[in-house]
């Protein structure tokens, strides 16, 4: 069908008009899901507050109500945290303070928002005044300004690692929810720095073998090697990075989703890679089962005392998506910081080639302080899908349910029982 002139330019015109209705509702529908700062289904976190600010925290809604928690087991995780522990850390000097504004009432929850803050009080945002105009090799400072078109120049605003001080809180108390109910334990050691490897068994080791040193390695000899490393890195002006492994010991079976998106290696994988300067994981046996054939890569199972078990763990504690019972295990790689105190090659703001020596106060090596941050966003994950699972799976009797394993029906029980003890007045 041919049209005339005026009816090509109606045409044309309305289709620009809905163009320009539609680009207009699809941008505020996307600067409301895209802000990135809420994480979580069940148990729901929002960190806010920039480096150079007021303070930081978080908003967790989600918590159950009658769980036992204080101001003070959330400043143990926060402490672990905290800049300024050791000359291979940043000698920013904060001492990581939180309060509680709601959500808790004399050590217990109850059910409503919980409110977190940290107050900034060491900030240097003069160091930062070259970083306004010349952006930092590596770091956010370019695609920040190529997003929003204004940046926090100074301490790098969000993308600073003070901003998972509200991650950490809310895994304090993820921590603690997961270990009443169910007896999950998550922990986390550094387990490479550049080239220097640990030997741990992560089967047995302990949070106490990881705080004996400053790196966080339950390797002694092997802290030593990696603490040299930071240091001579340091002493040059540079940085490095290294890796984090994570060990989650007695997670309940069944948690995640078997198909789609949900899968509880896809939800651990978005919450680690959304850490500052995270750029790779694996769980169990990661890229190196890409060259194993699939009778050397099957965990074969076998009974133990009524419950289902594998021989080998080589998924890492998750197969099909949910959560098998054996330590789940994750290694997550980071590299090394962008800020550091050598001339490097970059553009200003005007396109400007430029050279730019930054300065401030960094990391030489972020790894020892990410530990805490890998711990918590592993326990928040953990926590929201067994709230989901709690909802979906549990709420009717298992007793009759098809399954060899027998530690099914029960295994929240016993801790549902222990911690009701706990929480009554």
């Amino acid at each position: 069908m041919a049209l005339c002139g005026e009816q090509h330019l109606s045409l044309q015109r309305l289709a620009q008009g809905h163009r320009s209705a539609f680009r207009h509702s699809r941008q505020t529908h996307l600067i409301t899901r895209a802000a990135g700062s809420t994480f979580g289904h069940s148990f729901r976190v929002t960190t806010f507050g920039e480096s150079h600010g007021k303070g930081v925290g978080c908003v967790i809604d989600g918590v159950p109500p009658r769980l036992p928690i204080t101001k003070e087991e959330i400043q143990a995780e926060l402490d672990r945290r905290r800049p300024g522990q050791s000359r291979i850390t940043t000698p920013r000097k904060e001492s990581d303070t939180c309060e509680i504004y709601s959500g808790v009432s004399e050590g217990i929850t109850l059910g409503t928002p919980i409110c977190i803050m940290v107050p900034n009080t060491d900030q240097k945002s003069q160091d930062y005044s070259e970083m306004s105009v010349a952006y930092r090799p590596s770091h956010a400072d370019a695609t920040y300004d190529m997003k929003y078109g204004i940046r926090a120049v100074a301490g790098g605003g969000r993308s600073s690692a003070r901003e998972t001080i509200g991650r950490v809180a809310a895994g304090a108390i993820a921590k603690k929810l997961l270990r009443l109910i169910a007896g999950v334990e998550v922990l986390a050691y550094v387990s490479r720095v550049r080239d220097v490897t640990s030997n741990v068994d992560n089967a047995t080791f302990t949070q106490e073998q990881v705080e004996a040193n400053d790196v966080r390695c339950p390797d002694a000899e092997a802290a030593k090697a990696m603490y040299t490393a930071i240091d001579e890195v340091r002493l040059r002006g540079d940085s490095c990075g290294g890796e984090v492994t994570c060990v989650i010991r007695s997670c309940p079976k069944g948690l995640g989703s078997p198909v789609f998106f949900d899968k509880l290696e896809a939800e651990l994988c978005k919450a680690l890679m959304s850490l500052p300067a995270s750029k790779g994981i694996e769980i169990g046996s990661g890229f190196s089962g890409s060259r194993m054939l699939g009778s050397e890569h099957n965990d074969e199972f076998y009974m133990d005392d009524g419950e289902v078990r594998t021989r080998t763990n080589r998924s890492g504690g998750i197969q099909g998506g949910l959560s098998n019972g054996e330590d789940i295990v994750a290694k997550i790689a980071f590299k090394p910081t962008s800020t550091i105190s050598r001339k490097q090659n970059t553009v200003s703001r005007d396109g400007e080639e430029v050279e730019l020596i930054a300065r401030g106060r960094h990391d030489p090596c972020v790894v020892p302080r990410a530990v805490p941050m890998v711990e918590a966003m592993a326990a928040l994950v953990i926590a929201d899908q067994l709230l989901q699972h709690y909802a979906q799976c549990e709420l009717l009797p298992r007793d009759s349910a098809c399954s060899p394993d027998v530690s099914i029906a029960r295994q929240f029980r016993q801790h549902l029982e222990s911690s009701s003890a706990v929480a009554s007045p």
